[in-house]
This record gives structure tokens, sequence and C-alpha cells, in this order.
């Protein structure tokens, strides 16, 4: 029972304090890699496109091998950004550790990072090692059709409760060892007890895992930062824009005023501040009939039929060349602008649909879990597991904990060796399954941090895409704005889930 305390208070501890880390390696390549790695193959610190500082690591394509020239101790999760030349260009890399710093030394796998192209500029990668021992640290690299950077490697500090659960993991193991041999052995109720310790655990980790997806985007500020980037992407918050329309109006009659409001429409009303981005083939389709509208409004034949005051003759006369020229340019100034702006929306849709099928998955996988523990599938049992209550979770995992042993034993004293193994090993599985949820998670977050750093780099005042001056101070005000929010949503989120 001692045990069995110090595994709970080791996991439920306050949200802030349980996410903490320290880092055990962090590798920024703005020094050469010869200090802390030594390698085969061909990669060396150049000044590339670092996804910060002024240099990054660049391996050219085939195999390369970096390994840490001092073991590491107590690994945990490990970050990477990955950097690939063009979208042809693929890569895989495997993490290994071992106990000697020798190319010929036996490795062991744990874990693969992969892409298969399509994307460029740096992706985020974490995986999780998850050992408290201190081994080497080796990443053997294969870069496919062209060359691949990588920058700002870091490898966190295991959690307290992770390894905890690593070394309960190994007595399971013992466990299952000696009953795939089949040997006739007292095992004692304390390696049972241990068994459903080990069990209840994971319900633990489960739903802090369920909190995490449900909350990800609950936070205001991402809303918020991203509101100020789709304003900047849309032509009706811009003057010049405006100026265009307005003048066009002047010149035309009220049924080609009436069809010019409509090709608006999907931007929205600046006045009411519906201010909507539409998709790339929506704005495609609205640039170019757009321009051939102008040009129709502003050729002599349609103007002079139009009614218009001599003023207003004059004013299309002088200025129609003028102002198609200004909506040109303006309007494959902003096509930059909504493309960036339209990838960003869509790699944060692919996110939500990750997170809800991650989501659903994990609820299934909560209930299965609580089944083999033989408690019952109902929304009660459910509700138990996610309570905010400490104390009602505490009550639930010590009776999951109990079953598990209870049942573990009841075929140990009956004899029935093979139904005691196909228990072990099934409890042994459910454990695999929910570190498979861990592994899961560290890829959404990995997309999260992805997303976080296009997003920046999008807004920096690097990218501002147009040359008049007011333009060009509203889409700043508007990034100034998103940056701020950005920078709120990246530190709740750190704080939060990593």
């Amino acid at each position: 029972m001692r045990n069995f305390i110090a595994l709970l208070c080791a996991v439920w501890l306050p949200m802030a304090a349980a996410q903490s880390f320290s880092v055990v390696l962090h590798e920024d390549f703005e020094q050469s890699s010869e200090q802390h790695w030594q390698q085969l193959g061909d990669c060396q610190t150049v000044f590339a496109v670092p996804r910060s500082g002024a240099t990054a690591l660049r391996c050219k394509p085939g195999i390369n091998v970096l390994f840490s020239k001092v073991a590491l101790g107590e690994m945990g999760v490990l970050e990477l950004w990955v950097k690939p030349e063009t979208d042809a260009t693929a890569y895989r890399i495997q993490v290994l550790v071992s106990d000697l710093p020798s190319i010929n030394a036996l490795w062991q796998p744990v874990a693969l990072i992969e892409h298969s192209g399509g994307e460029q500029g740096y992706k985020a990668h974490r995986v999780s090692i998850d050992d408290p021992a201190k081994r080497f640290l080796r990443l053997d690299i294969e870069a496919i059709n062209g060359q691949i950077d990588i920058d700002d490697i870091q490898l966190e500090r295991i959690l307290l409760a992770t390894a905890l659960q690593k070394n309960e993991q190994r007595i399971v193991s013992g466990i299952l060892d000696k009953l795939r041999q089949d040997q006739n052995i007292d095992l004692q109720a304390e390696s049972f007890r241990t068994l459903g310790v080990n069990y209840a655990l994971q319900l633990e980790l489960q739903r802090q895992h369920l909190e995490y997806a449900n909350a990800l985007y609950s936070g205001n500020a991402l809303v918020l930062a991203g509101s100020e980037r789709n304003r900047m992407a849309n032509p009706m918050a811009y003057a010049s824009f405006r100026s265009i329309v307005s003048d066009a109006k002047r010149v035309t009659t009220p049924l080609q005023q009436a069809r010019l409001n409509s090709m608006l429409k999907p931007f929205g009303d600046l006045a009411t501040a519906t201010l909507n981005v539409v998709s790339g083939g929506a704005y495609s389709a609205f640039a170019e009939p757009f321009k051939s509208f102008l040009a129709t409004s502003f050729d002599k034949s349609s103007y002079s039929d139009a009614g218009l005051s001599r003023a207003d003759r004059k004013f299309a006369e002088q200025n129609g060349l003028k102002i198609y020229q200004d909506a040109e340019r303006f309007l494959a100034e902003l096509e930059k602008e909504l493309q960036q702006v339209a990838a960003l929306e869509a790699e944060l849709l692919s996110i939500q649909r990750n997170i809800d099928g991650f989501r659903r998955s994990l609820d299934k996988q909560l209930r299965d879990t609580l089944q083999h523990a033989s408690m019952a599938r109902s929304q009660e049992t459910v509700s138990r597991a996610l309570s905010k209550d400490e104390v009602v979770r505490q009550k639930l995992m010590q009776e999951v904990a109990g079953n598990i042993s209870l049942k573990a034993n009841s075929y140990l004293n009956d004899g029935n060796n093979t139904e005691l193994v196909r228990f072990v090993l099934k409890t042994s599985e459910q454990l695999e399954q929910t570190q498979s949820y861990k592994d899961q998670f560290n890829q959404i977050t990995s997309a999260m941090l992805t997303y976080y750093d296009r997003f920046e780099r999008s807004v920096n005042s690097a990218q501002n895409p147009f040359t008049e001056s007011g333009d060009k101070q509203l889409w700043e005000s508007h990034a100034q704005k998103a940056r701020q929010y950005l920078q709120q949503s990246k530190e709740s989120f750190n704080r939060a889930y990593l």
C-alpha cells in the first residue's frame, strides 16, 4: 500500500508542477557539432536557414549517423526540428540508445521519425525515449531526394511518474517471463499488488491526456491570433482596395454596382466587422472577374453610356488605367497573403481532426481499461475516472488495483496457469496501449509547435507583402496584435502540455 500511495502522489501533482521539466541536452548547432556528437556520414554545421540563431546542421542525401559523446541520464522526450530541401525531400530518423559509445555497440531502437515529403519549412518532431538509465543517444538520419537541415535538438528529463511506471513495467516483465517459462513458482501476493498498482496508474495518464485534448483549443489567445491573421488576408480591410471599389462604383450604373456588391459578398462587410477569409479557389474565382469588371467599367464605351456627369466621365478617362494597375498590383500582393492564411487554416483543421480522433480512441481505451479490471463500462464509472475530485479518482484506482490483484491471485490459487498467463499478458497489453497514446499525443504537440512556428514566421515584418504605405501599416498593426496573442497562446500551451 505504501508503494501505491507513493505512485499516486507522483501523478497527482498540480498540473503546472507535473509538467515542469529540466533539459538533459540542448543542441542549437551554433558551435561545431563535434563538441557533443560523433558522426559518420556527411552532416556539417552551416550558415543555412536555421530555425533559430545563425546556423543549423545540414545532412546530405544518404544515411548519416550521430551519437552522443557522453552518456545522457534520465532521457524523456526528444524534440528536434527538421527542414527538407524541397517538397519531394523525404527523411527517416531512427532514435536509438546504448550503454556504449561505439557504432558497433548494441543499440536499442526506441523511436522512428518519418516524413514522406509534401511540406517545406521547419517541422517539429517529439518522441518519447523514457529511459531512466544513463545511456548514449544515437540518431540514424536518412535523407532522400535532397538534403535536410536539423536545428534545436532538445532532450527533456523523464518525468518522475513515468520513471516509476517504467520501473514497475520491468517488474511486470519479470512476472511474464516466469509465466511464459511455465515454472512452478510461488508468486507472492506483493507481485500482483504491484501489477494492480501499475495497471491503475494508466487511468490517471489517460485522464490527463483526455483533459489535454479537450482543452487544447479552449484558450482565447489562439482564436484571437487567428482572427487577426484572417483580417490581414481580407481585401476589404485595406483602404487602397476600398478606394478602388469606390472609384469603380463612381463610374458604373446601379446594375453594375449591384453586380460588384455580389462579387465582394464572400469577403464580408467591413461596416459590420464581419471580415471573412475565402479559400484559394474562391479567391481565384473572384480576382480575375473583378479585374475584368474594372477593365470594362473604365472602358470608354461603357462609362459613356452610364449616364455619368461630365466630371465623372473625365475622372474615368484620366484615372481608369492607373486604377486598374493599382488593383492588379494589390490583388497580386494579397494573393501571397491569402495563400499563407489558407495554408495555416488547413493545418489547424488537420490538427483538430487528429485531436478529435485521438479523443474518441482514448475514450474507448479508458472504457476498455475499466472493463478489464472488472469495473462496469457505465457512464458513472467513467465519470469517476475523469472526476475533478482527487479523492474520487483515488478510490476508483484503489478498486481497480485491488480487482487486478484479486483476479490474478484467484487464477493462481485455482492452479489455472493458462488463464493466469492470458490475464497477465492482457494486462501488459493494456499498459503498452496506454503508452502508444502518449506517443500519439507527442505527435499532436509536434504539429502544434510546427503550427506556432509557421504562424509566427508568417506575421514577421519581413513577410509584409504590400508596397503601398497605408496597406503596409495596416498589415503591420494587425501583425503586432497577432504576434501578441500568439505569444500568449504559446506560453499557455508550453505550460499546460509540454
